[in-house]
């Protein structure tokens, strides 16, 4: 992977470079990522928040998650795109939607979390660990 990760939006008013490689790749089927994404599931990078620069005005909309931390989706308010989340769980990171990278092949997921809320008609990789919730800590 390279040192230097970029992304943003479809219409290119939010933008990031995100000099460090992800502490973790994952895909988060919790009903809030599947709402969020309109899909089965939100591929995610997740980095050390102090390593990403954004420009470009990002519009948050607060969720509750589902633990009961604070989560913000931050998305595009011209073109609507998910660009990032943050918690109050983690402020120390800056989950950025694999959708949202220029070279979306980076995206390498490690995990499946929140099999417990997965559509029956997901197709979900076995070699790839799956967690009902979170993993154990």
């Amino acid at each position: 992977m390279t040192s230097s990760i970029k992304g943003g939006c479809a219409c290119k008013q939010v933008r990031y470079e995100i000099a460090a490689e992800p502490v973790r790749m994952v895909n988060c089927r919790c009903r809030d990522c599947q709402q969020m994404t309109d899909s089965a599931f939100a591929p995610l990078l997740v980095f050390l928040a102090e390593n990403a620069r954004l420009s470009g005005e990002v519009r948050y909309y607060p969720v509750t998650s589902a633990q009961g931390s604070k989560v913000e989706r931050g998305f595009c308010p011209n073109c609507g795109c998910p660009v990032v989340t943050r918690t109050n769980a983690r402020p120390d990171r800056l989950f950025v939607f694999t959708a949202s990278l220029d070279d979306p092949s980076l995206h390498r997921p490690e995990v499946n979390l929140w099999m417990k809320s997965a559509a029956p008609w997901d197709h979900v990789d076995p070699q790839i660990p799956a967690f009902e919730t979170y993993p154990p800590s």
